[in-house]
């Protein structure tokens, strides 16, 4: 039975609250408690990968602020067998379908497998997000032996394995096969084998290469019968076992899991209490993040939204906000919400700092917490400087194509948003980086929909009116105020709306000088939209 994770805080606090409760129930002991990751290596590594990694190093350092000694294992799937050609790799790869990863010859020729090759872009996020964490191979810890007791428990009880798997999902497969794919020493293919027998003295399992189904077509096997000593790693347990023996081996306490393999974590406990006689870790239940048409993104949907995606838009904190701020609950995500998170961290950055204020304590400690972790516990002393990703995205649009960077920041000065140039610091030289590829790639931003009562429609288009008669950024900026009183609008929630319609935030520049330097018929067009 799953355990609740109980505590106050944030989902991340009362993790290690639960987990370190829970451990000590169990009179386990407790000098290094480890959380883990999986890493695939069969396909391109998504957003919902660096989500796994994440959330799991948050619970990580939540220990370690309680006093525990707690790292994180990065687990690479890279025994496992190639299903699918990727979408964007070479239709050749077709003949390595079956294959395990690391036996496939890295098509792009920089790494020694394509499994090293996929399993390298996980890590170089990682890393570029300054997630600390230890990289474990599962081909060199089959071939090390790093699960050999395990793997003996599982064969020398395998009925009682395939009984689990029937009872949980109704999979018969493993009633008669061993939970176990050897790979065959004739066509090296690991899926396509069925092993049946098991010889404990010799560590051997024996085994057919009949074939195997892909994505509802079948993958002809070679008709090879021959043995595998699992003690060499030849071979490789199914995911209906191969959890279960990872967490006893590695003596893993907490692992998070999406809602798409909640039927393997159910087997796995249970197999792992009942045949390795080993308490399971907790787990945490996470939904899948879906792309805007609602399907799911991942590999095999041929949908991957990647982390070098994200970083050539946004930077790490703003991803690692997506991952923390919330823990349950489907979300759709593209592309076009990375300048939101932007924005988003910059507030929970001026929230830790005192420039806003939430009057609930509970809420701001929250909120500051989460800004804390989101520099995984290393906040900078001070705050950056905070321009608008969509102003910043204007601006590059205007600019002279090759001057970019110096035209941008004279204009932000200009703006009053820095005194000098030693204010310039590298934080915003990234962002501008950030929108110089957002316009390369996508153009400018489009404004903010927002739901407007019938007395600020009514004033938005009034002010569209002045705007086509007015040249003068004072009398622009003055006419805002007179046309919010006009309305019964309290003139600063008129400016939020503004802004909000043209930027994306509640402030920004001083709007007339703004409104002349983007050209009023561009900020006529996006006001009109949005009352039309």
């Amino acid at each position: 039975m799953a355990e609740r994770i109980i505590g106050h805080g944030t989902w991340y606090d009362k993790a290690a609250v639960t987990i370190a409760k829970r451990e000590r129930r169990l009179g386990r002991n407790l000098q290094l408690i480890k959380t883990e990751m999986g890493l695939g290596a069969s396909g391109l590594p998504h957003i919902g990968s660096f989500g796994d990694a994440a959330r799991s190093f948050a619970v990580t350092l939540a220990l370690r602020e309680k006093g525990f000694n707690s790292t994180l294992v990065a687990f690479s799937d890279d025994k496992d067998g190639l299903r699918k050609v990727p979408a964007g790799f070479p239709e050749k790869m077709r003949r390595f379908l079956g294959y395990p990863v690391t036996n496939i010859p890295d098509p792009f020729k920089c790494h020694n497998s394509f499994g090293e090759h996929m399993s390298s872009l996980l890590l170089e996020a990682l890393d570029k997000s300054k997630i600390e964490y230890q990289f474990i191979s599962a081909r060199k810890a089959y071939e090390e032996g790093w699960f050999n007791e395990e793997i003996k428990t599982i064969l020398l009880n395998a009925k009682q394995v395939g009984k689990i798997v029937k009872e949980e999902v109704g999979q018969e497969r493993y009633v008669e096969a061993l939970p176990y794919f050897p790979v065959c020493s004739n066509c090296d293919r690991i899926y396509t084998t069925t092993a049946y027998r098991f010889i404990p003295k010799e560590g051997k399992v024996l085994y057919t290469c009949k074939g195997m189904e892909i994505k509802g077509k079948w993958l002809e096997g070679c008709g090879y019968e021959g043995e595998a000593d699992y003690r060499s790693g030849e071979g490789k347990l199914s995911w209906k076992s191969e959890f279960a023996v990872r967490w006893k081996a590695l003596d893993i306490r907490f692992e998070a899991y999406g809602k798409d393999i909640e039927d393997s974590v159910r087997i796995n406990d249970r197999i792992c209490r009942e045949i390795l006689k080993h308490e399971p870790p907790l787990h945490a239940r996470y939904e899948m993040f879906l792309d805007k048409s609602g399907k799911k993104i991942s590999k095999s949907m041929g949908n991957v939204f990647t982390p070098q995606v994200w970083f050539r838009y946004g930077s790490p904190q703003s991803l690692i906000l997506l991952m923390l701020k919330r823990f349950a609950g489907t979300r759709e995500l593209s592309v076009v919400d990375i300048p939101q998170y932007m924005n988003e961290f910059d507030e929970l950055e001026n929230i830790f700092f005192g420039k806003k204020q939430i009057t609930n304590k509970k809420e701001q400690a929250k909120l500051s917490g989460l800004y804390k972790y989101c520099w995984w516990l290393k906040p900078p002393s001070n705050p950056h400087i905070h321009i608008p990703f969509n102003l910043l995205a204007y601006l590059v649009k205007l600019a002279p194509k090759n001057k970019e960077t110096e035209y941008v920041k004279e204009k932000l000065a200009d703006y009053g948003y820095f005194k000098d140039k030693t204010q310039l610091t590298s934080s915003l030289e990234e962002r501008i980086k950030y929108a110089i590829n957002w316009n390369q790639d996508f153009g400018e931003i489009k404004e903010t929909s927002l739901k407007l009562d019938p007395k600020e429609i009514g004033a938005i288009k009034e002010f569209i009116n002045t705007l086509r008669s007015k040249k003068n950024p004072e009398i622009i900026q003055s006419a805002v105020f007179e046309i919010a009183r006009k309305h019964n609008i309290q003139p600063r929630q008129f400016f939020r709306r503004i802004y909000m319609i043209l930027l994306g935030t509640r402030a920004g520049p001083r709007l007339g000088p703004y409104i002349i330097a983007m050209g009023r018929q561009n900020v006529i067009e996006a006001l009109q939209r949005t009352v039309s």
